[in-house]
């Protein structure tokens, strides 16, 4: 599934890039995470609790940021199983200054399996499409917080 999108938030990119990489600050955003603890550097183990249709649950997996290029650009790398499944995707995020605000630009992959599968293609990307949007919702209210 390719997923791609983007979205101006209310703050420089500085304070963005501040802001998706503190694991405190972004577990609060991510749906459904109930944790987010370093595992090495720039490595999280997570816990995170969603559902798509009848099919919900819990997933343990890890969060990684890759090729870290402070405030403009990073990899992110994220695996997680849980009894409804899998999934384990890649991701790339730009940003960009825009008027004293960001534009951020994203771009990734991601391969689910098991039950969650199961719902169907269009309907794992409506929901993945609502995931990104309501993070994103949620940054920026906090950045506009801040």
């Amino acid at each position: 599934m390719k997923l791609a999108g983007k979205y101006i938030l209310p703050a420089p990119p500085e304070k963005v890039w501040e802001l998706l990489t503190d694991p405190v600050r972004l577990a609060k955003l991510l749906p459904g995470c109930e944790r987010l603890d370093p595992d090495g550097p720039d490595r999280y183990k997570a816990a995170v609790k969603f559902g798509i249709a009848a099919i919900s649950g819990k997933y343990a997996g890890t969060v990684e940021f890759a090729e870290k290029k402070p405030p403009h650009s990073m990899r992110m790398k994220i695996s997680g199983k849980g009894l409804p499944g899998f999934v384990d995707g890649t991701g790339n995020i730009e940003l960009a200054e825009n008027a004293g605000q960001t534009e951020l630009r994203y771009t990734g992959d991601a391969q689910v399996g098991g039950m969650i599968a199961s719902v169907g293609q269009r309907m794992m990307e409506g929901a993945a499409k609502k995931i990104v949007d309501q993070f994103f919702a949620a940054a920026a209210e906090e950045l506009r917080k801040a």
